[in-house]
């Protein structure tokens, strides 16, 4: 028996010793593996200093491997950790293209006439005579799609303050709730779906196409717009799609609420059919047809007190009625404009357009027709002096509200203290066949009235061409 117990415990502690040499071999191996890859590790990053732009010496330090119990450690944490951080290039890659750009446009006026109220009739931004006026400070915030890239899609944000607002936004004939919208002049996304070269799709509200003036003055030959951009659609709210055909021809097709409004006033959706032409590099033409019903459907009481229209409608609060047989009488526009660069230094444009517009379906139409005509010759790098010639037959007082023919002409002589800041001089004579335009006297009108300004326009950001 003892012999026996002798011989299980010497068995036992064989047993014991040979585990214990064991896992002391696993460990011995398990260090050895660590520092082989301290060593690998190590010269990796030798070789990545000497790949660098600017080689730099790299000095490596072997140092003693951690205990087992510590390299264990190490690697579960490893594991165990969240994953790393989005690159910073990933940040950059999303927001490739995108710019933030700033504009403020003011300017004095003096109308001749001396008009009570300092009013200069039928302009549509510099409405103020004798007057120091903000005629618009801008803020552009624009991801333009860039297909080529792997970019598809893009979106844009246009803010605006100041008279030119007032003018944009603020009509309460098309617009139901205009405070609503009042500072958004643009505020669109965009797609370009893969198909051929590319069908580019917008949706929201953007500045409308038709004339061939535009909002920012920078972009413009003269500081003041003429009749046919006061008078034609600011803007539209709907979803647009163009298509670039070849390099000489793009087709467009626009459905939109209405002529300038954000929120529609009726059930009809208006439509346009366009296209452009590039027939050589100098020269670009584009001819639209602009088909639209403009008759609200709807009253708003905005001003209404609680209490006051019982029994009717709200709206976000605000009180509304159906118009009883509302008319539905449609409106076209025919729309076509052209630029040439006829030299380095001498650019033609021109303009044409008619409109007709019914109150019901079966009305006697009022139509409104004419044209504008553009010449701007570069003198010198800063200098450069431009011209505008206008012609307006408002026969039916479409655009303002008499009967009368209306023609304009215009001098702007502009100089450019630097890119970024500009200053416009400008004289124009408004001519009319009838009495129509203030004078200093309630009642006495003239059928003429002159003004003279200065224009001074800044801008700066990163996007290039006009806005």
């Amino acid at each position: 028996m003892l012999f026996r117990t002798v011989c299980l415990a010497a068995t036992l502690a064989l047993a014991v010793s040979a585990a214990e040499d064991a896992a002391t071999e696993r460990e011995r191996a398990l260090l050895d593996r660590i520092e082989q890859l301290e060593k690998r590790v190590g010269e990796l990053e030798a070789r990545a200093a000497v790949t660098a732009a600017q080689p730099v010496a790299v000095q490596t330090t072997q140092t003693a491997p951690p205990p087992a119990g510590a390299a264990t450690a190490q690697i579960a944490q490893a594991a165990s950790a969240p994953p790393a951080a989005a690159p910073a290039h990933a940040v950059a890659d999303f927001l490739r293209g995108t710019t933030v750009n700033f504009q403020v446009d003011g300017y004095y006026s003096y109308n001749f006439n001396a008009p009570i109220g300092r009013a200069n009739l039928l302009r549509a931004y510099d409405v103020l005579s004798n007057a120091f006026s903000l005629n618009q400070a801008n803020l552009v915030i624009e991801s333009a799609p860039d297909p080529k890239n792997g970019k598809p899609f893009g979106a844009r944000l246009d803010l605006q303050w100041g008279q030119a607002t007032e003018t944009l936004q603020a009509n309460a004939a098309n617009e139901l709730r205009p405070e609503i919208y009042r500072a958004i002049f643009q505020a669109y996304g965009t797609y370009v779906i893969p198909l051929g070269t590319g069908v580019t799709v917008d949706f929201g509200k953007w500045a409308s196409s038709l004339g061939i003036e535009g909002n920012y003055t920078k972009d413009q030959i003269n500081y003041s717009r003429s009749f046919w951009f006061n008078y034609l659609p600011f803007y539209h709210t709907g979803v647009r799609a163009s298509y670039k055909v070849n390099d000489v021809l793009g087709i467009n097709y626009w459905v939109t609420n209405g002529t300038e409004q954000t929120e529609p006033f009726n059930g009809y959706k208006d439509e346009l059919f366009g296209f452009t032409l590039q027939p050589r590099k100098s020269v670009n033409w584009t001819v639209n047809y602009y088909l639209g019903q403009e008759h609200p459907d709807v009253i708003f009481y905005p001003n209404a007190t609680p209490g006051s229209t019982p029994g009717i409608p709200t709206l976000q609060g605000v009180p509304f009625a159906p118009i009883p047989n509302p008319p539905k009488g449609h409106l076209n526009v025919i729309d076509t404009y052209a630029t040439i660069q006829a030299s380095p230094k001498l650019e033609l444009a021109f303009e044409g357009d008619y409109v007709n517009e019914r109150l019901y379906t079966d009305s006697l139409p009022g139509y409104t027709y004419g044209g504008a005509w553009y010449l701007r010759y570069q003198i010198l790098p800063k200098l450069a002096l431009a011209g505008r010639g206008e012609y307006l037959a408002d026969h039916a007082g479409l655009f303002s509200g008499a009967s009368q023919v209306l023609r304009e002409a215009t001098l702007t002589a502009e100089y450019k203290l630097g890119e970024g800041f500009l200053t416009r001089l400008e004289w124009r004579r408004d001519f009319s066949n009838q009495p129509y335009f203030l004078t200093d006297t309630l009642g006495l009108l003239r059928k003429e009235q002159s003004t003279a300004e200065v224009g001074l326009v800044w801008w700066f950001g990163a996007k290039e061409g006009a806005w």
